[in-house]
């Protein structure tokens, strides 16, 4: 099976194999690692920060210098607040100055951050869960689409890796997998479907180089997919966490107060921003928590498939050479 698709070509990698945005778990030795191997590391500015500590410019410049090959950067690019929306123009823009040519977004209209990746070369993919959101995407001019599915962990979509490519496969733009892929199997299976690149996050959180407390990495390797539950309690709508003692305590739903504030068109921006005010501060504790007395860890159903620590570049050649020993796959 060859390795070269339009997603290794746009984004100038050896590997059809991304490193995805996480929060708080995107560190730049992890970011950095995935791309010294030959995929493609993509990291989240709040993580880059607010969690590991760096100045926005100088932890780019840290990664890059790792890495010595192309990075990518996550954009959440909803309107919720002015202030954070300036925030992440600002990140853009700096992002830009320095390189980086590939853009992931989420949230949002990604209009703005095409033009300004498209005027210095640069490369768009938006995160969608169905069509509509798909279409709204390259409405806004993008180059390519994360299709998140319902394995994946985070914000999980409602639909199969395989629907969901059925349903946007015929936009005449490459998609990437995100969801469900912790081995080389799936990952071959993925491609097989015609797929032009796998987005991973869990399988690299049980990695040497992710800064994550041990506990959870841990946790990963103990959980198999029907430990993964959707929580409303994180973000207002369902993100797939790792079922633990204090996860079972909070309960999975949203209560009655934030599901009428999120069901208003002006009240769940506040609702919203009160959930993120607050899991941005639970889950960076959680995730640096050695005791691992704060079992709060986000993870999708690719655990199945995870079963050691190891080198994130490991990871990335491992599942490369799987790939190009597979077979072509000849579809009817």
């Amino acid at each position: 099976m060859r390795l070269e698709t339009p997603f290794t070509r746009q984004a100038g990698v050896g590997v059809p194999l991304i490193c995805g945005p996480m929060y708080p778990c995107s560190n730049p030795e992890l970011v950095a690692a995935v791309s010294a191997a030959g995929g493609l590391g993509v990291f989240q500015p709040i993580s880059l920060t607010y969690v590991h500590g760096h100045e926005f410019r100088a932890g780019i410049r840290l990664m890059k210098r790792l890495a010595g090959k192309p990075i990518g950067m996550n954009a959440l690019i909803e309107r919720s607040s002015k202030k954070y929306h300036q925030k992440m123009e600002r990140w853009v823009d700096v992002a830009l100055e320095e390189g980086v040519r590939f853009f992931i977004t989420s949230l949002g209209n990604p209009r703005w951050v095409v033009e300004k990746a498209h005027a210095v070369g640069g490369v768009v993919y938006h995160d969608v869960t169905e069509r509509k959101w798909a279409l709204k995407g390259l409405d806004g001019g993008v180059d390519g689409l994360i299709a998140v599915n319902n394995r994946a962990g985070g914000h999980a979509g409602a639909s199969s890796a395989e629907a969901l490519l059925e349903a946007i496969g015929d936009l005449g733009v490459p998609i990437v997998c995100a969801g469900g892929v912790g081995d080389e199997a799936r990952f071959v299976e993925a491609l097989g479907l015609g797929y032009a690149g796998v987005q991973m996050g869990t399988r690299f959180i049980a990695t040497t180089e992710c800064r994550s407390a041990a506990p959870y990495k841990l946790a990963i390797l103990e959980a198999d997919e029907s430990d993964i539950v959707l929580s409303e309690r994180i973000t207002g709508v369902p993100v797939s966490v790792i079922k633990t003692p204090y996860i079972e305590r909070m309960g999975l739903r949203a209560g009655a107060v934030a599901r009428w504030m999120l069901r208003g068109r002006k009240r769940k921006h506040w609702m919203r921003t009160i959930y993120a005010l607050k899991s941005l501060w639970q889950l960076k504790r959680a995730s640096l928590d050695e005791e691992g007395h704060r079992d709060y860890w986000q993870a999708g159903k690719s655990v199945s498939g995870v079963h050691e620590i190891e080198p994130a570049g490991d990871v990335v050649r491992r599942f490369a050479e799987a790939a190009r020993n597979a077979e072509p796959i000849t579809k009817p």
